[in-house]
């Protein structure tokens, strides 16, 4: 009846609708919930940014867990549809890492299923996902975009039981492909509670992703009103261009603006550029394996987007200098 009993479990709420997870369903469940911070709604958000995406709340919970020594802490954003979490030690459980843990527990369950995740994971995570006996399928941003993918991919007879985006929206076909952020967070806590018995952490689970060792991601803006033509204009020249420059290497299974991977010695990474969703911006996302490895990338892909005249680079010539 007390799963969570010995174990001080932290919500940040953010001032945002999430607070009921500490007292409603943590606390009666044995948990020690204090040092749990943000719970009251306040649509002012007197203390940061609901948004597990937001560094300074990550900052924040990062250091109640530190500072409460806590053995878990939750981040949740305004609505709870998207949740981040915070390791014994003060570690992030986010983005790459986040999908990695979720996709490890859904994977022990049944090996060979799809997990659906957007265009900016990284190479490590594909390569644990396929180290644990599933198929990482590398769709387009948004939320509702890998949910319907995922569904499809379940119409088709290919199990898949994860929608996920880097961003903390999950959804998992066990809860009908809601993207409820509390419901994630549920199933780590079953699985710590179930790891504690055999004397292991939830990070055991994740011990061998590979992370990169930079990252970056670089918006540039456009000098015209029709941006989504001239974007995707771009996107289709760089695409011929990658085909026959022999530095890039296109990915064989993208399904978002184009993705490029360069190997040790030129860069040892990847980039992946793209229209935004909403607003007019050419998002730039890097990657790489080594020390000013993103710089060289970036640099790359500069001397190739310099020449179009509506498309404002001053961002990327800031980043490689």
């Amino acid at each position: 009846d007390k799963p969570f009993s010995g174990f001080k479990i932290i919500v940040d709420a953010g001032n945002g609708a999430g607070g009921f997870f500490a007292d409603k369903v943590l606390k009666p469940l044995g948990a020690d919930i204090s040092g749990s911070q943000f719970l009251q709604p306040d649509g002012n958000f007197p203390n940061h940014i609901p948004n597990p995406e937001n560094k300074e709340a990550m900052e924040s919970i990062c250091s109640a867990v530190i500072k409460n020594k806590a053995d878990f802490g939750i981040i949740f954003d305004t609505d709870v549809d998207r949740a981040g979490a915070v390791d014994y030690d003060g570690k992030e459980i986010n983005r790459n890492t986040l999908i990695a843990l979720i996709s490890a527990i859904l994977l022990e369950e049944k090996s060979g299923a799809y997990i659906v995740t957007d265009s900016i994971t990284s190479d490590g995570l594909a390569d644990f996902i396929h180290s644990r006996g599933g198929i990482h399928y590398r769709y387009r941003r948004g939320y509702k975009n890998v949910i319907n993918k995922a569904i499809e991919l379940n119409k088709e007879g290919k199990y898949c039981p994860l929608a996920i985006e880097t961003s903390g929206h999950a959804a998992l076909k066990e809860n009908y492909f809601l993207d409820d952020g509390a419901y994630l967070i549920v199933r780590l806590l079953i699985k710590m509670a179930e790891l504690k018995k055999q004397g292991k952490k939830l990070n055991d689970l994740i011990s061998d992703l590979k992370m990169p060792y930079e990252e970056a991601e670089i918006r540039l803006n456009f000098l015209c009103e029709d941006f989504k033509s001239y974007g995707q204009m771009i996107i289709e020249k760089l695409k011929e261009y990658a085909y026959i420059n022999k530095d890039f290497i296109p990915a064989k299974d993208n399904h978002e603006g184009i993705r490029v991977s360069f190997a040790p010695g030129s860069g040892d990474g990847w980039f992946l550029l793209r229209l935004s969703l909403h607003d007019p911006i050419l998002p730039i996302n890097i990657e790489s394996n080594v020390k000013g490895g993103t710089k060289i990338i970036a640099q790359k892909l500069y001397n190739f987007l310099k020449d179009f005249n509506y498309l404002y680079t001053n961002k990327l010539q800031e980043f490689i200098k």
